[in-house]
């Protein structure tokens, strides 16, 4: 259940994408599709019941949490924030060049 409700929030994010006409509407929706592949990859490595991978001499250790998904994320996580940085300087950039930030505007805008 909880692997669909990431996969709405990925469509969200897509339909946010493909359907604004708004710059910083379009970047929102980029970070909505960033964080459900983050949710996704915590959720891959979540085991119920499971413990922390810190092996112990002479303790079984058959359900334990993986710890790839979260070194993973959280090297997303540094990635998807300055991508996110670089898409918000644009954007300011196009502002202050054409003084909106519809993509159709500026489309007319080019000459």
């Amino acid at each position: 259940m909880v692997y669909i409700l990431c996969l709405i929030l990925f469509l969200v994010g897509l339909y946010g994408i493909l359907v604004k006409k708004n710059v910083l509407k379009i970047i929102i929706s980029f970070a909505i599709m960033d964080y459900s592949v983050n949710l996704f990859f915590i959720l891959l490595g979540y085991r119920q019941g499971g413990k922390f991978p810190i092996f112990i001499k002479g303790q079984e250790n058959s359900l334990i949490v993986d710890p790839v998904p979260q070194a993973l994320v959280l090297t997303s996580i540094v990635i998807g924030l300055s991508f996110t940085m670089l898409m918000v300087a644009m954007a300011i950039r196009l502002y202050e060049k054409y003084g909106t930030l519809d993509i159709t505007e500026i489309k007319k805008l080019r000459g």
